[in-house]
């Protein structure tokens, strides 16, 4: 399965070449699909700049209700005359957490109505829109915006980018389908009943999706109506398949968007479809409802195009009213659809508002969700030095010699998801703890809350040196490769012997142990740190490092001594509570032992820890 996993990529982008290599239509087809979503991923990047600000207010606004939401949809479709692209957009809000899903359904059905305005500017102006003439300025000034400093200009810039790709896009797959387009005769397939309204409707459908704009598809059907090449009948169903094939430059979108983005895409496909089916059921009570309309207006019996026109408004208009009073039903529906994916995210398991009713519990609670956080920061510290978690979970300290390639670990992604909200957590609950403890427990929970932040820090500085570590302990300087894997020797050594200390300290509790052994290792940590200094020099007396490799070593051995202190200072604030304050000295003899044991790893030779 991996290796089919593998295998996937390669093979896809074969194909793809091959396919770009000899077809000039794909090609630009491709490139179309490829601007497209650029533009999308754009438009979510700048409008996340703006959140918390104008720009949310603003939607929160327009949208906080349903008749709000239908009217900016009608009238931003009105104004872009691009249902689609107001589709991508309200995908965007709702991809960057300005809007809700009900708000962007309401969005979704005023461009539905929106997007009518078009075929009454077509049928009675003859207007015709080249996205790709909007799309040069956009990306002018875009561009320019990006360059400045503040983020606000930036994020509008991504913004007007983003939609000047979006018009680059669909123009660009316009083109490359421009031969499909001219081969297309509709009146090859005129047919009465039914099949013939499927069929056009299909071909409606096609077309947009082609074309990917079903204002491009009304011009044709328009035109093909006004000069006599099809019936007003075939129209009215290449129409509705117009209005279906709509949600698929949507259903593009939503590719590159969060699951809430698709499920406002799928949301979009169900109420255009509920809306074609229903129009064509009750296609001859509509006709009825447009030769009404048309005498109101005053409309020729020939005026076919603005009948057209009249009909497009109206069945569009049916649909949202049989779809607003069902808005909140619809929106459980996608939910339990299209789930939101099982969070990665890790929450507490002890804290929670019974805990905070008793003192004695609330402590308790807080140093256990702490000593969660500390094994979740260990295990983060441990895959980040290029081992595995397992092997110190099992009290297996890894060889001096070992062999194996120091390997890649997202530290960042672990940290958001294990570490981020966790701690975030555990510092609410200690600040509602500590507002009626006694001052004795009122400390003994400030040194919880101090323990995580260490752990914090030694978990942030793992990362500020995983950088080189993975450069110099894989590279071919051996002094260096021998300096960076003794680094990461020292911080495993100090994390297997707290984890043993502190196992040890759960079956006898006895803190003095505890503390003698703590005390230990940060003497340890102290003398490899000066010693380190020295090992440096010597290096680069004898030419095995230079002096740019000496400064990065020289950082990186100040990274790892702070890793050391913070992970026995969160140890001491998580054991030892209430006696962090009070220090045991240690004895002549005991420094003697911890001054041999040091003597003894350098004896053979001074550089013998490198």
């Amino acid at each position: 399965m991996d290796l089919l996993k593998r295998l996937t990529l390669p093979v896809i982008f074969t194909l793809l070449a091959l396919a770009l290599w000899n077809s000039n239509a794909f090609r630009e087809i491709a490139a179309g699909v490829a601007i497209f979503l650029f533009g999308m991923l754009s438009l979510e990047q700048g409008f996340r700049v703006f959140s918390g600000g104008v720009l949310e207010k603003t939607l929160r606004y327009c949208t906080n209700r349903v008749w709000k939401s239908l009217t900016f949809g009608v009238l931003t479709t009105s104004l872009m005359q691009s249902s689609s692209l107001v589709s991508v957009l309200a995908i965007s809000f709702l991809s960057a957490g300005l809007i809700n899903l009900s708000m962007g359904l309401g969005i979704i059905f005023g461009a539905n109505l929106g997007t009518t305005t078009g075929a009454w500017l077509v049928a009675a102006l003859g207007l015709k829109i080249k996205l790709s003439s909007y799309a040069m300025p956009l990306l002018v000034f875009g561009v320019a915006l990006m360059f400045q400093q503040k983020n606000t200009s930036q994020g509008l810039g991504r913004i007007l980018v983003g939609i000047g790709f979006l018009f680059l896009g669909i123009d660009q797959m316009k083109t490359g389908f421009a031969e499909f387009q001219q081969a297309v005769d509709l009146s090859l397939y005129h047919s009465n009943g039914w099949d013939g309204r499927l069929l056009y409707l299909g071909i409606g459908l096609l077309a947009t999706v082609i074309m990917q704009s079903s204002h491009a598809t009304l011009v044709l059907i328009l035109t093909a109506l006004s000069s006599g090449h099809i019936s007003y009948s075939d129209a009215l169903a290449l129409a509705i398949g117009a209005n279906i094939g709509t949600t698929i430059t949507a259903l593009l979108g939503s590719l590159s968007a969060n699951h809430a983005g698709r499920q406002l895409a799928l949301g979009h496909l169900m109420f255009n479809l509920l809306t074609a089916c229903t129009a064509l059921l009750l296609l001859p009570q509509l006709l009825q409802l447009v030769e009404w309309c048309a005498a109101r207006l005053g409309l020729a019996a020939d005026d076919f195009t603005l009948r057209l026109a009249i009909f497009h408004t109206l069945f569009n208009t049916l649909g949202v009213l049989l779809m607003l009073p069902w808005l909140n039903r619809l929106v459980m529906l996608l939910q339990s659809w299209l789930p939101e994916p099982r969070s990665h995210i890790k929450r507490p398991e002890y804290l929670n508002d019974a805990a905070l009713s008793s003192v004695s519990g609330s402590l308790h609670a807080a140093r256990q969700e702490s000593k969660r956080l500390y094994r979740f920061g260990r295990d983060i510290i441990i895959r980040g030095l290029g081992w595995a978690s397992a092997d110190f979970r099992q009290q297996q300290l890894p060889d001096d010699n070992d062999p194996h390639e120091v390997s890649y670990h997202n530290i960042q992604d672990s940290y958001d998801q294990r570490l981020k909200h966790l701690h975030a957590d555990i510092t609410r609950f200690i600040s509602l703890a500590r507002e009626h403890a006694p001052q004795a427990r009122s400390e003994q929970l400030r040194q919880l809350s101090v323990a995580c932040f260490h752990l914090i820090e030694a978990v942030k500085d793992t990362k500020h040196m995983q950088r080189n570590l993975l450069h110099y302990a894989n590279g071919n300087n051996q002094a260096m490769t021998r300096a960076y894997q003794q680094l990461r020797q020292d911080i495993a050594h100090t994390l297997l012997k707290i984890d043993q200390a502190g196992k040890q300290f759960e079956q006898d509790q006895d803190q003095g142990e505890l503390q003698l052994e703590l005390e230990h290792l940060q003497l340890l940590a102290n003398r490899h740190h000066q010693e380190f200094d020295q090992q440096i020099e010597l290096l680069i007396r004898s030419d095995e490092i230079s002096a740019v490799m000496a400064t990065s070593l020289m950082n990186d051995k100040e990274y790892a001594y702070r890793i050391s202190k913070n992970l026995l200072k969160a140890a001491r604030s998580l054991w030892l509570l209430g006696q962090t304050t009070e220090k045991l000295g240690l004895e002549d003899n005991e420094l003697s032992d911890i001054n041999q044991q040091l003597s003894d790893n350098n004896s053979q030779d001074p550089e013998s820890r490198l």
